[in-house]
This record gives structure tokens, C-alpha cells and sequence, in this order.
């Protein structure tokens, strides 16, 4: 795993179309990210991700 510290509006680029930008922090202490992936690369959070794996959805995975 890699662990990185960005201000807000910093970026971080996964591959040549993966941008997750650092949009700030939330009251409790959340931090807000954007990520601007293509159409084709579903972005889901790890309890959507399993949820639907749980209901026989079909994942990126999967689709090997």
C-alpha cells in the first residue's frame, strides 16, 4: 500500500487515465476526494463493491 499526503487540489495519477484529486476535508474529520476515471473503469466504494458482488452482480474482476 502506498500512503501519500496531499493539500487540497493536489492531484495523484494512477496509470495515464486515473486522477484522484484531494478536494479537502469534511467536519468529523473525512477527507473528500474526486476521481476522474474513464467510462469503462467502474469506481465504487468497497462496501458498494462487495454488496454487489454479494447480489451476483457482475464485477471488474469478473470481466477478467
Amino acid at each position: 500500500m502506498l500512503a501519500l499526503t496531499r493539500n487540497p487540489g493536489e492531484r495523484i495519477r494512477i496509470g495515464e487515465d486515473i486522477i484522484v484529486t484531494f478536494v479537502g476535508y469534511r467536519r468529523g474529520g473525512g477527507a473528500r476526494i474526486a476521481i476522474q476515471a474513464p467510462p469503462d473503469v467502474r469506481v465504487d466504494r468497497e462496501e458498494i463493491y462487495f454488496k454487489r458482488k454479494e447480489e451476483g452482480h457482475e464485477t471488474d474482476v469478473e470481466k477478467g
